[in-house]
């Protein structure tokens, strides 16, 4: 028997998320296509939103061993996309290490254009095998704030790195018009565990008991503000091998000083840094910001990046509060 309807032009795990301008200024979908095992979801827009918000989701939560998943973004001009999700994105065990789970994400930012992508952490079990391959165009006006992290595992059931592979890439490309597209940054997480690098507890001992793991990357004008916050709280922590050298009295005569509001939430991080074991870094690369950091706990992890990205403010303002549903 024929079928009557027409043949699907998508491939299981494929989708299609294509954003632009109304007549009224306001950003909207114009495209979202997803097959099994994605799912993409958006709610109704309102008159009253800053970007477009999209849930990219999993049947069942996660992904299988084996599972392909391909998305496509495109972001035309003048108008914003975020995306989150509504939990980790779990990586179930693979029956071997030759199963790879893979996913791949394309998104091209036009001019003025803007793609905030803050998710859930990755949760990668026991014996998983993962490939992600993310690859952003933007062209020189657009904006991209991508943030990329990676958890230990189920924790609660004494999981502690115990992935067999884990393979991540990001790369940002400048686009020009009648121009090669210009690499800008590449950035690769290669993790290997027992069963690829056959030494037992190689890769939790290489963590050095961080649960989480993250690279926070920012790009383009709508998103500078926030690269030159990260790059001054950089330069102001203290330096390894600082040490307090005013006496007793002298410290306790400085801890009644009046502090400004961005002193006492500096002072309040650091303490928090401390407890939580955050440590991280920030760099400018090729017009890139990029943010490393890592935390011995998944919610230390989440506690400073959402603090971050509060205090600063840009996120909010541009993309709208529900940007950042995943890091609050």
């Amino acid at each position: 028997m024929v079928s009557p309807f027409p043949p699907s032009l998508s491939a299981p795990g494929k989708g299609c998320l294509i954003v632009g301008l109304t007549p009224q200024r306001q950003s909207a979908l114009s495209t979202m296509t997803f097959q099994y095992p994605l799912k993409l979801i958006s709610p109704s827009p309102s008159v009253h939103q800053k970007s477009v918000l999209a849930f990219l989701l999993t049947y069942g939560g996660g992904l299988v061993g084996g599972d392909q998943v391909h998305l496509t973004i495109k972001v035309n001009p003048n108008s914003k996309l975020s995306i989150v999700t509504q939990g980790h994105t779990k990586i179930f065990k693979s029956p071997s290490p030759d199963v790879v789970t893979r996913q791949t994400l394309h998104v091209t930012i036009s001019d003025n254009a803007a793609l905030c992508l803050l998710p859930d952490p990755v949760q990668p079990f026991a014996e998983s095998v993962y490939e992600q391959s993310q690859i952003f165009m933007v062209s020189k006006t657009g904006s991209l704030c991508l943030l990329d992290w990676v958890s230990a595992g189920r924790t609660a059931r004494g999981e502690d790195w115990n992935l067999s592979g884990w393979r991540g890439r990001n790369e940002v490309w400048s686009v020009l018009e009648g121009v090669k597209p210009r690499l800008l940054l590449r950035d690769n997480i290669l993790l290997d565990g027992d069963a690829i690098s056959g030494n037992k507890g190689e890769l939790k001992r290489k963590m050095h008991n961080m649960q989480i793991f993250g690279t926070l990357v920012l790009r383009g004008p709508l998103v500078a503000s926030m690269s030159t916050f990260f790059l001054e709280e950089f330069s102001n922590l203290p330096r390894i091998g600082a040490r307090d050298f005013r006496s007793q009295d002298a410290r306790e005569k400085d801890s009644i000083v009046v502090l400004s509001h961005k002193e006492r939430w500096r002072k309040e991080r650091l303490r928090q840094e401390i407890t939580d074991g955050v440590l991280w870094s920030a760099a400018k690369v090729r017009g890139c910001t990029v943010i490393k950091f890592g935390a011995h706990t998944v919610e230390g992890g989440r506690t400073w990046i959402g603090s971050m990205l509060k205090e600063e403010g840009s996120i909010s303002t541009v993309f709208g509060d529900e940007a950042t549903l995943c890091v609050r």
